[in-house]
C-alpha cells in the first residue's frame, strides 16, 4: 500500500511533491510498478514494461516540469530508441526501433518515466483494442466491456491508476472515444501541432496527430506546451500559439460563446439515448452560465466524408504492408496478420490513385465549410460517441463474414466481398458506434472528449467539443470550467482505480 496516495495526484501533482520533497523519485517509482503489478493482469493495459531500465533512470539530474513523473507509451510510432514497437502486430513482434521519435525527445527533455508501451489492435486501425497477438484490454470499469480503441491500453492504463497521462495518437477518434469510454479527458490537437517525425512528415494525409489521455485538463494542457512546435520535415504547421497553454487555462472564458450543437449521427445511423442525454445536460449548463447554443448540424455530408475516410483507410494499409516487407525482409501473407487488416490491404490495391485524390479533395471541402462555420459558431457539441462501450468481442467478425474474408485472403481479390456486400457491411458496423470523431481528423482541427456522463449501468460515455483549427486554447478553458462542475465524471468511482 503506496502512502503517499499515488493514484489521487495528476501529473503536475506528483511532479510538485517530488518538487518540494514530500516524495522522492524512487518512492514515486515504486508505487507506480506496485499498482501495474496488482492491475495489469486483470485489464492487460500494458503489453511491454520497462522496469529495470526506468529504475536506472530515475538518478537522471533533469529538472523538467514533470522530472520523475510515471508515463506510458503506445505501441504505435512513439519509438524509443533500443525498444520494440510491435504496432499490436505478430508480424511486427520484433522488430526494434532504431532511434527516438520526435514525441519521445521532448517529454524525455522534460523528465518524464517511461514504463513502457500500452495494448493496440493491429496497426491501430479499430475502436476496440482486442488484437490477436496480444488479447483484450479491458475497461477498468467494467472489465467486459472495451476502453476504445485505438489508444484503450493508454485509456486503461490511466483509468486503472497505474499512470497519471499516457501517450496516444488519434487518426479517426483513438484518443477521444478511450477517454470517453473510460471517463477521461483526451484532446486531439490541430493537423500540425505535435511532431509525428522523423519518420514521417505527415501520418496518414494529416489525421492522424500525437497526443495524451489524462486525468485532468491541466496535465494536457502542460504536455500540448511541451510538444508544441515545428518540426523538421514536418509535413503541416498549424497556426502558431504563442503563449502556454497551462496559463490560457487558468483564464477562463470572459464572454459568452456562440455555441452549435447536434445528437444526429452524420451517417444517419442510430443514437443511443444515453450519450444524446449527455450532450442535452450539457448544453443546458451552458445556457444556464449565458453562453448562446443552437441545435444545428455541421454543414458536411456526412455520408461522403465517411466514404472518403474509409477510403484512406484502404490505401494506408496497403502502403503499411508493403512497407512492413521492406522492414521485415519478407513477404507478408494472409496468414501473418488478421483478416480486417489484410481485407483492408487488398481493398487499397483495388483503390485507384484517382478515387484516393478525390478523397482528400473532400477533406478540403469539409475544412473550408468548418472554417466558415466556425465564423459563427465558437464551437461545435455532439457526443464522442453514439453508443456506450461495447462489451469484449461484440466486434468480432461473424461466421459468414470470416468465411468469406478467408475465401477472398486466399484468392486474393477484393472484388468478390464488393460482390458479396460485405464491404459496405463492414464500413458501416466499423462506423455505427462511433461516426462523430473522424470530421475532426479530415479537417484538421482540435477536438476533444470531456467525461460528463455515466450510464445508468455505471458506464462512462464522453461529449465532443470542437473548435477553428488553432484553437485548442479556447477547448482547454472550456473543458478547465467543465472540470470543476458536477457534470465532470469522477474517476475514483470505478473499482480498479481505488485498488492500493
Amino acid at each position: 500500500m503506496n502512502h503517499f496516495g499515488y493514484e489521487n495526484y495528476d501529473g503536475l501533482g506528483i511532479a510538485e511533491l517530488i518538487k518540494q520533497k514530500e516524495v522522492s523519485k524512487p518512492e514515486v517509482l515504486e508505487a507506480a510498478l506496485n499498482k501495474m503489478e496488482s492491475v495489469n493482469k486483470d485489464v492487460n493495459a500494458f503489453i511491454y514494461t520497462r522496469k529495470e531500465k526506468v529504475q536506472k533512470e530515475i538518478v537522471d539530474e533533469n529538472e523538467g516540469i514533470f522530472a520523475g513523473v510515471p508515463f506510458a507509451l503506445k505501441d504505435i510510432s512513439q519509438e524509443m530508441k533500443g525498444e520494440p514497437l510491435t504496432l499490436g502486430s505478430k508480424v511486427h513482434k520484433d522488430y526494434v526501433s532504431n532511434e527516438d521519435s520526435e514525441y519521445v525527445k521532448r517529454l524525455r527533455k522534460q523528465g518524464l518515466l517511461f514504463l513502457g508501451y500500452t495494448n493496440v489492435p493491429e496497426f491501430g486501425l479499430m475502436a476496440v483494442t482486442e488484437p490477436k497477438h496480444y488479447g483484450p484490454t479491458r475497461n477498468p470499469w467494467n472489465l467486459d466491456y472495451t476502453p476504445g480503441g485505438s489508444s484503450g491500453g493508454s485509456a486503461a492504463a490511466v483509468a486503472s491508476g497505474m499512470v497519471p497521462f499516457a501517450g496516444a495518437n488519434d487518426g479517426g477518434g483513438s484518443i477521444r472515444i478511450p477517454a470517453a469510454y473510460c471517463g477521461l479527458f483526451g484532446l486531439k490537437p490541430t493537423r500540425g501541432r505535435t511532431p509525428v517525425g522523423p519518420k514521417n512528415g505527415r501520418y496518414w494525409q494529416g489525421a492522424t496527430v500525437e497526443h495524451a489521455i489524462t486525468k485532468t485538463v491541466r496535465d494536457s494542457a502542460a504536455l500540448l506546451d511541451i510538444l508544441n512546435g515545428v518540426e523538421k520535415a514536418g509535413a503541416y504547421t498549424a497556426p502558431p500559439f504563442n503563449g502556454r497553454y497551462l496559463k490560457e487555462i487558468e483564464k477562463g472564458i470572459e464572454t459568452p460563446l456562440k455555441i452549435a450543437f447536434s445528437i444526429e449521427s452524420p451517417i444517419l445511423t442510430e443514437v443511443n439515448k444515453e450519450c444524446q442525454a449527455a450532450v442535452i445536460k450539457t448544453v443546458k449548463h451552458l445556457e444556464s452560465l449565458g453562453h448562446h447554443v443552437i441545435e444545428k448540424n455541421a454543414p458536411v455530408d456526412g455520408k461522403k466524408l465517411a466514404a472518403s475516410y474509409i477510403t484512406l483507410y484502404f490505401g494506408e494499409v496497403s502502403a503499411s504492408i508493403s512497407r512492413l516487407e521492406e522492414v521485415i525482409g519478407k513477404r507478408v501473407k494472409y496468414e501473418d496478420v488478421e483478416p480486417t487488416t489484410w481485407l483492408l490491404s487488398l481493398l487499397g490495391k483495388a483503390t485507384t490513385a484517382q478515387e484516393f485524390v478525390l478523397s482528400l479533395q473532400e477533406w478540403d471541402r469539409a475544412a473550408y465549410e468548418m472554417e466558415v462555420f466556425h465564423e459563427t459558431y465558437d464551437l461545435y457539441i455532439t457526443p464522442t460517441t453514439a453508443f456506450p462501450p461495447a462489451k469484449i468481442g461484440d466486434h468480432d467478425l461473424k461466421s459468414l463474414e470470416k468465411l468469406a474474408l478467408e475465401v477472398t485472403g486466399k484468392i486474393g481479390s477484393a472484388k468478390l466481398l464488393k460482390k458479396l456486400g460485405i464491404v459496405d457491411k463492414l464500413v458501416e458496423d466499423s462506423l455505427k458506434r462511433v461516426p462523430f470523431t473522424q470530421l475532426a481528423n479530415l479537417t484538421g482541427q482540435p477536438a476533444m472528449s470531456v467525461p460528463l456522463h455515466v450510464t445508468n449501468e455505471g458506464l462512462p460515455v464522453g461529449v465532443q467539443f470542437m473548435a477553428a483549427r488553432g484553437k485548442e486554447d479556447l477547448l482547454l478553458k472550456m473543458a478547465a470550467m467543465l472540470e470543476q462542475t458536477s457534470l465532470w465524471t469522477p474517476l475514483n468511482e470505478n473499482p480498479y482505480f481505488k485498488i492500493d
